[in-house]
């Protein structure tokens, strides 16, 4: 997201941050452009070289002490020269309570002022979780997301290949429908992957021949959920008899969305091979690799182990002239 209405951020956080607009509605049409906030103590007090005005301004306990002890025409002076610039909203906080002069110039420039009864500390965290969910890189691809065992399993290929029936069939089993056909990829933080629905597909699901299906009416409210974290990409790809594929796991492959990389699985399909239960066995071995434990690895280590004792026991023999 580019830009966001302070209008749809009202919207979307009057409840959750007690927020109450207390100038005119018209600011509600300005533009978020900005995930970090700014308290401009320094902008109130005269300094404007560095006032960064295109975020929005957190009014605190000490932003708003430092204005009581002014008077008001000295208030009205400050303001005036401040919201000359174009900010996006006000948010006054610890229940503090606006300034009539403050308000007064807000409304003449259009600008949103708010207050909360929240601390300046938990405001900004909750509104910086906020924005920075609505600031973060996104993309959409062609896919199907379910989660198998807690684990959210990406499931891609062509269209036609089976990743719809095989969601179904592991939503059958237990697991739960994030996505079908359409998932929306959203980086959370430093690498994690977010995924989800779009609001028309939510929960809805394609199946050839069926056609569209309702997976939480039918199954109920256990087998959806409207995110997951994505931690392996399964790539359903058709069948080669002349391609080489992975066959003990120590070659991984990793896939990069949004600057994330994550667990990359080319599964090769054929008519009669049980997908579903391979992709259960994809999620386990990914669980057990997360809590450090390999078995490619593993097997490995063994294998040059065993081979080694024999090395030992032939050396030995070889030179054993008795």
């Amino acid at each position: 997201m580019d830009t966001l209405e302070v209008g749809l951020f009202f919207k979307e956080n009057e409840d959750r941050l007690n927020l109450e607009l207390v100038s005119t509605r018209a600011g509600l049409r300005r533009k978020i452009t900005q995930l970090n906030l700014h308290r401009p103590g320094l902008a109130l007090a005269g300094y404007l070289e560095l006032f960064t005005y295109d975020r929005v301004q957190i009014l605190g306990n000490t932003e708003m002490s430092y204005l009581r002890n002014l008077e008001a025409d000295k208030r009205r002076e400050i303001f005036a020269r401040v919201f000359d610039f174009d900010i996006p909203c006000f948010i006054v906080t610890d229940s503090n309570t606006a300034f009539p002069e403050m308000i007064e110039e807000a409304n003449n420039r259009k600008i949103s002022i708010f207050q909360t009864s929240y601390s300046t500390t938990i405001l900004i965290q909750l509104l910086s979780e906020y924005l920075y969910l609505k600031f973060a890189p996104s993309m959409s691809l062609h896919g199907t997301l379910v989660d198998v065992y807690g684990l959210g399993v990406l499931f891609t290929g062509r269209s036609g290949i089976g990743k719809s029936e095989i969601a179904l069939d592991l939503v059958e089993r237990g697991h739960r429908l994030v996505a079908d056909d359409v998932v929306n990829l959203k980086k959370k933080a430093e690498g994690i992957l977010l995924g989800s629905g779009p609001e028309m597909l939510k929960h809805f699901m394609e199946i050839r021949g069926v056609g569209i299906i309702d997976i939480r009416q039918i199954f109920g409210i256990r087998a959806v959920r409207m995110q997951k974290r994505v931690e392996v990409q399964v790539e359903l790809v058709d069948w080669d008899n002349k391609e080489n594929y992975e066959r003990i796991g120590l070659d991984e492959e990793y896939k990069d969305f949004l600057g994330v990389s994550i667990p990359l699985v080319k599964l090769p399909i054929y008519p009669g091979k049980n997908i579903t239960v391979i992709a259960e066995v994809i999620a386990l071995n990914m669980l057990l690799k997360i809590y450090g434990y390999h078995p490619a690895r593993v097997f490995n280590h063994r294998l040059m182990k065993s081979l080694m004792n024999k090395k030992h026991a032939s050396d030995y023999l070889d030179k054993d002239f008795e």
